[in-house]
């Protein structure tokens, strides 16, 4: 099924995000990991590519696992470290598997590596226009609530949101954020800009102290106040970090809903606890 088509026929929407393992003998315990998910029956469950496209091999494979599993997939396809080549190839083999949705990103951008060179797309509108272009996949993109790394400014990150969306993007899915204002201000400006495909929310509950850098790092987020505090009182304790990190993943999906976000998507982490217990929490609300 289209990720769109889902999100227009429910009223709320959460899904879930894993990842492919680095090595293939590894490879059950990730299907393991998806095993334990479903029963959560998330919306759907997006499989990433792989950092520098490391474990691109394999997210066919996974996602044919949650396929199998019931759940809608949804492969990440990330162009920059793969030539264009590489590229249809992969369309090639999600359009084999009936893999009908995917995610287009650019990807992070390797150190030495060539941008000029044109066997690469360099940016993820070209991508969205190679997908569109086979007239098969539902497409998302990827946002920046509180502003693309690369990005001088506000201003040209939605401009260049705006231009990548205006390719042919049925969805878009936020970088993870931790204070909601952020995204509720980025909203409004997508909605200035006419932006309207449809904006899932994406939020990672910390549930260590070592995430939350690697994190701020990827998303380019800020750390409100009060999620600064969690982390000085709990960080130094696991097991009182993971229950404080999941409570407060928790009650940003409720405040979201509450002002009219309906599609929220979880980076597990591959941690089905965590994502189990977050739809625990959540249980009456997506239900409505």
């Amino acid at each position: 099924m289209k990720i769109i088509d889902i999100i227009k026929n429910k009223k709320v929407t959460v899904s879930f995000e894993v990842f492919p393992p680095k090595e293939w003998a590894k490879i059950g315990d990730t299907k393991d990991v998806i095993n334990q998910m479903v029963k959560d029956s998330p919306a759907w469950m997006s499989v990433t590519y792989g950092a520098a496209g490391t474990t691109s091999g394999y997210t066919t494979e996974i996602a044919n696992a949650v396929k199998n599993g019931g759940v809608t997939p949804l492969s990440h396809l990330t162009c920059l470290t793969s030539t264009k080549e590489k590229i249809n190839s992969v369309l090639d083999e999600l359009e084999e598997n009936n893999i009908e949705n995917i995610l287009a990103l650019r990807g992070d951008i390797p150190k030495d590596f060539t941008m000029s060179d044109n066997q690469y797309y360099h940016h993820a509108f070209e991508l969205v226009n190679e997908i569109k272009q086979r007239g098969k996949f539902c497409i998302g993109g990827a946002c920046y609530p509180e502003t693309h790394p690369d990005s001088k400014s506000r201003v040209e990150d939605i401009s260049h949101l705006k231009e990548k969306v205006d390719c042919g993007l049925d969805f878009i899915t936020t970088q993870m954020f931790f204070d909601n204002e952020a995204f509720y201000n980025f909203r409004e400006m997508c909605a200035i800009k006419e932006i309207n495909v449809p904006i899932v929310a994406g939020i990672m509950p910390i549930t260590n102290a070592k995430q939350i850098k690697r994190s701020v790092e990827l998303s380019n987020c800020s750390l409100p106040k009060k999620f600064q505090k969690i982390m000085e009182r709990f960080g130094e304790k696991p097991e009182i970090m993971k229950q404080a990190g999941i409570i407060y993943a928790t009650e940003q999906i409720i405040d979201l809903m509450a002002n009219g976000v309906n599609n929220i998507h979880i980076y597990t982490m591959n941690k089905p606890d965590v994502a189990h217990k977050i739809m625990e929490g959540l249980s009456a609300i997506i239900n409505e």
